[in-house]
This record gives structure tokens, C-alpha cells and sequence, in this order.
């Protein structure tokens, strides 16, 4: 059990330091290896680890490479606040509940990036107006983040296409942006599910240090080799995000 989170905890992290999306290996992992967790503390849990790597990639991004901050900063603020009431409401609404549209919205997403392969590919600064800044807090911040503080697969692929769609980033800086809104939405949830005694905290440690280092090694490969890696491990991501949710809804219908 030990062995088979470790591993998945530094896959995860090296896949949302890319793009995003490391709870749909962690969090699965994490119920199926350890299945006496009850869901919050699962959840509680994989955000301790999760915030480990979010911060580091974060970190990594800042000091290599051109940050937003009037868009960051703004959203990561909003996602602290959002995410921990996510989080509280965490285990009260089904995941069926919302799985049909997060699907969707999915599927959308892959055929979009599809059909647009010059998208997020360079930086197209003519958006960045006030409007639409404004808007990519609230959707980033607020939407996004009130998301990952209830269930959260999905969240930093979600937060990197809402920059580079919104404000026009590209997927390197994008990728940036959406660790420092990560990291916000990860500490409000943190905070929550530690309140509420929903954190096994040594398991979480040791999951968060094989977090980190997957995380270190994924956001440096992402500003080595640019947005085209970045756009294709995030089709790759997208695709297997629908396929887990598509399968999650056929057994439960």
C-alpha cells in the first residue's frame, strides 16, 4: 500500500506541475489502497501532498519564468476563501451529482484543444483586458476553486485552460498561473479538512516529499520544452480524465 502511494504521489505531482489533473492518479490510489479512509479524510489527505507539490511547482515557475500576478495573485486570494468552502460541503453532494457535466465539459475541452492546435501555443496579450481579467478571477478563483475544495481531479488542467482561453496565456505560463491558484485552492481545502480531523497526516508527509519530487522534475521539463509538450500532455490528461469519469458513470447508472 505504502510502495503503490509513494509512486503515484510522484506521478502526481510531475503531471500537475505540467498541466494539471494529479488527483485522477492520487486520489484513486489513495481509495483504493487505502480503503478504510472515509472520503473526507481521503480528500483531507491528498490535499496535504497535493499542496507540497503545488508550491514547489509554483516556486519553480516564478523563478524561471514571467508571472501575471495581477491575474494570479487576485485568483490564488479568491481560491483560499472558495476552496475552503468547497471543502466543507465536501461529502454532502453526490459526486453523481455533478459528474455528468464535469464530463461534458470535458469532452468539450478535447475537442476544442483538438481543433485548435495554435491555442496556447504563444501568448496573445491583446486579451488581457479588464474585463476579462476580471473574469478569470471569477472563474479561476471561484468557480475552479470551490470545485477542487469539494472532490478536485481535473482542477489545475481546468485552471490552465481558463487562463490561456480568458486572458490568452500560453500553456507554459498558464501552467504557471494555475499553480499559484493550486496552491490557494489546496490551502483553503487544507485548512477545513485539518479542522476537521479529515487528515492522516503521516501517510500525507510521506506522500507529499515523493509529491514534491515529481513535481521539481515536471514543472522543469514544462519550461524546457515549451507549450507543444505542455499542449500534448494535456490532451493526454483530458483523455483519460473523460475515460475515468465516463466509466464512473456508466457503473453508476
Amino acid at each position: 500500500m505504502i510502495v503503490t502511494l509513494l509512486v503515484a504521489a510522484a506521478a502526481a505531482g510531475w503531471v500537475d506541475a505540467v498541466v494539471g489533473g494529479g488527483g485522477l492518479l492520487l486520489l484513486p490510489a489513495l481509495l483504493l489502497a487505502a480503503p478504510q479512509l472515509p472520503l473526507p479524510t481521503a480528500l483531507g489527505t491528498n490535499k496535504l501532498a497535493a499542496i507540497c507539490g503545488t508550491s514547489t511547482a509554483a516556486y519553480t515557475y516564478a523563478r524561471r519564468t514571467k508571472i501575471d500576478w495581477g491575474v494570479a495573485g487576485p485568483s490564488a486570494a479568491l481560491a483560499l476563501l472558495c476552496a475552503g468552502c468547497g471543502a466543507l460541503l465536501a461529502g454532502s453532494i453526490p459526486a453523481g451529482a455533478y459528474r455528468p457535466v464535469v464530463l461534458a465539459v470535458l469532452i468539450a475541452v478535447a475537442v476544442f484543444v483538438t481543433v485548435r492546435p495554435a491555442m496556447g501555443l504563444a501568448e496573445h496579450m491583446e486579451k488581457r483586458t479588464a474585463l476579462r481579467r476580471g473574469l478569470a478571477v471569477a472563474v479561476a478563483g471561484g468557480v475552479i476553486a470551490l470545485y477542487d475544495g469539494l472532490i478536485g481531479p481535473g482542477t489545475g488542467t481546468f485552471l490552465v485552460l481558463a487562463f490561456t482561453t480568458i486572458v490568452g496565456a500560453d500553456f507554459v505560463h498558464g501552467s504557471a498561473m494555475a499553480k499559484l491558484v493550486n496552491t490557494g485552492t489546496n490551502l483553503g481545502a487544507l485548512i477545513v479538512f485539518a479542522a476537521t480531523g479529515h487528515v492522516h497526516w503521516w501517510l500525507g508527509a510521506g506522500m507529499a516529499v515523493c509529491n514534491i519530487a515529481g513535481a521539481v522534475v515536471g514543472a522543469r521539463m514544462a519550461l524546457r520544452k515549451g507549450s507543444g509538450f505542455v499542449r500534448i500532455v494535456l490532451l493526454v490528461v483530458v483523455l483519460a480524465l473523460i475515460v475515468k469519469l465516463g466509466v464512473d458513470q456508466i457503473r453508476m447508472a
